[in-house]
């Protein structure tokens, strides 16, 4: 079962943000408008990572977590927050009161995504894997290792993750825009043609003689891992391993 992410955030455009990007790694994701409706479902329901706005109507930020805190259930819920105070002093302030992490906005989403996996990994080491598998292909996000049929793929470091955006989510079809918020992140400004040349260099490094295309382009659309492929190729541990 995926890991459960709730947000509580008021600002629509920014939880609609964090739900695609959470989704896109494998999260099931609640979203919560109000810190008093919060703190009502919270009792009925405990997930697994909290993402938690300082400022919100009906009961703030900093409230909900004291009360998370207090109670037996949710006195062990990771909890991150998420706020525009950036001072010393409300980073002290927001720790205090339980958080286990403090991102100030406007924060870069790969650097959220990151900070979310590893709490998870600390906190629940069962609920993360460090493995994708698709087809024939490995990817090992703790070693940044790639295999195709057991040979070693040489990735930089944007078409590894690249790749592993792609993965995360077989089918899924992402435009440039959006792979360029998930790859490079919000805050880089990178022309949307660079995923082209990038997404040319990741299928030049994973396809060799008549090997199968994984990436399906979507004219007009985007990208996405072939679905088919993911069902169809074999494992690497059914086929004889490549001279690298």
């Amino acid at each position: 079962m995926a890991p459960r992410i709730t947000v509580v955030e008021d600002e629509e455009a920014l939880s609609i943000l964090l739900r695609y990007n959470l989704e896109a790694e494998g999260y099931a994701v609640d979203t919560i408008a109000r810190g008093d409706e919060a703190d009502l479902r919270l009792k009925e329901q405990v997930p697994d990572l909290l993402l938690l706005d300082w400022m919100l109507p009906g009961l703030s930020g900093v409230e909900l977590c004291r009360r998370l805190r207090a109670r037996p259930e949710t006195e062990r819920l990771p909890i991150i927050m998420l706020t525009a105070r950036g001072e010393e002093s409300e980073r002290v302030r927001g720790l205090s009161t339980g958080a286990d992490d403090y991102v100030v906005k406007p924060f870069s989403t790969p650097e959220l995504m990151a900070r979310v996996r590893a709490m998870l990994r600390r906190v629940k080491p069962e609920r993360i894997s460090s493995q994708l598998v698709a087809g024939d292909i490995d990817l090992d996000r703790e070693t940044h290792r790639v295999r195709r049929a057991g040979r070693e793929l040489k990735l930089g470091p944007t078409e590894f993750k690249l790749l592993e955006f792609l993965m995360q989510s077989p089918g899924r079809v992402f435009s440039r825009e959006q792979l360029l918020d998930g790859v490079w992140g919000r805050d880089i400004y990178v022309d949307e043609r660079t995923v082209d040349v990038h997404v040319g260099r990741l299928r030049k490094a994973v396809n060799r003689g008549r090997q199968r295309d994984p990436i399906r382009t979507v004219r007009g659309a985007g990208y996405a891992l072939d679905e088919t492929f993911t069902a169809a190729a074999p494992r690497a541990s059914s086929v004889r391993p490549e001279a690298v």
